[in-house]
This record gives C-alpha cells, sequence and structure tokens, in this order.
C-alpha cells in the first residue's frame, strides 16, 4: 500500500455495510479499514492511529460516542464522522463535543461522509430555510425514543414496552404508526 494515501477506519457492527464504505472508500483511493466493534477499533487505531474515522453510534458494547473520545486521545488530529440510523440532537451535539467532525445519518454513502470530511475545516454554516431551524416535531422525537429503547432492548416489544411505562399493545400500535 502507497504511504501517501489517506489512512481511513469504518467502525460498523452491520457487516455488510461496513463492507460497502470500505470497497468504496478503497475505489476512491483511501487506505481502508474495517472493524465491528469499538474495542477492536481501538486495536488497529493503536497500531497505526487513522487520519480519517467513520464511527457509527450504536454497536454492541461502547457506544460510538465512547469510541470518539478513545480515538481523539489516541491521536487528536484523528477527524471523526458519527453516523447513525437514529439521530437526534442530542446524540449529535454530545458527538461534537467530544470531537466529532461531523454526524450523519444514515443511510449514507461514501461520497456524502467524504464530503462531511473536507468541510472539518469550514465553520458550521447557516440555515437558509426556516425548516432547518424548526424542533423536529413531539410526533418525531417520540418516534426516535421509542426506536432508540427498542434497538437497546434487543428489539424485545416486552421488555420496551415495560422500559416507555407502556402497555405492550399500545406500544405495537405506536410502531405499526
Amino acid at each position: 500500500m502507497s504511504d501517501d494515501r489517506r489512512h481511513l477506519l469504518v467502525v460498523d457492527d452491520d457487516a455488510t455495510y461496513r463492507a460497502r464504505l470500505l470497497r468504496a472508500f478503497t475505489d476512491r483511493g483511501l487506505d481502508a479499514r474495517g472493524a465491528g466493534s469499538a474495542p477492536e477499533a481501538l486495536a488497529l487505531a493503536r497500531e497505526d492511529s487513522p487520519e480519517l474515522a467513520v464511527v457509527d453510534l450504536k454497536m454492541p458494547g461502547p457506544s460510538g460516542l465512547e469510541l470518539v473520545a478513545a480515538l481523539k486521545a489516541i491521536d487528536p488530529t484523528t477527524l471523526v464522522v458519527v453516523v447513525t440510523g437514529y439521530g437526534s440532537i442530542a446524540t449529535a451535539l454530545e458527538a461534537v463535543r467530544l470531537g466529532a467532525t461531523h454526524y450523519l445519518t444514515k443511510p449514507c454513502d461514501a461520497d456524502e461522509i467524504l464530503a462531511a470530511f473536507d468541510r472539518a475545516g469550514e465553520p458550521p454554516r447557516e440555515p437558509t430555510a426556516t425548516s432547518e431551524i424548526e424542533a423536529p416535531s413531539l410526533a418525531r422525537a417520540e418516534w426516535e425514543h421509542i426506536h432508540r429503547v427498542l434497538t437497546d432492548c434487543g428489539g424485545n416489544i416486552s421488555e420496551a414496552a415495560r422500559r416507555l411505562g407502556l402497555h405492550r399493545r399500545s406500544l405495537q400500535r405506536k410502531i405499526a404508526k
């Protein structure tokens, strides 16, 4: 492998998505490596710190937020983009506070991720439309919370309903909407 290529680390527990991103980044001339968990990613980063890292927010074991902080502790110059299927303003702010360059919601492709890395030195852009500065609707916030809890429970609706303080059938109706 050529030494002048940028090194990129993709960390995602979804093996198919990780493989697709790795192939796309390699096709674009990057030296891309992948990891399926935070401990595996940290071992690779200690071996050879990447210039760029793509980190999934939700993974078994340590979360993507914990991994962002650990990667920045290993090498503060590593640029990190956090990707997630469960986007929220709170986690986006926390990711940036911990040192992430950007925060993207899935599905996102290699070009979108590379564009986020390219914007690393730029100040945050000002919203151009009124809809960009509006808070998410209450229904959207509830939907995100329900799905986050359901994911934390491994898809177990009964356990998620218990944690949310809802009857199981009520939760099933909310999910079906």
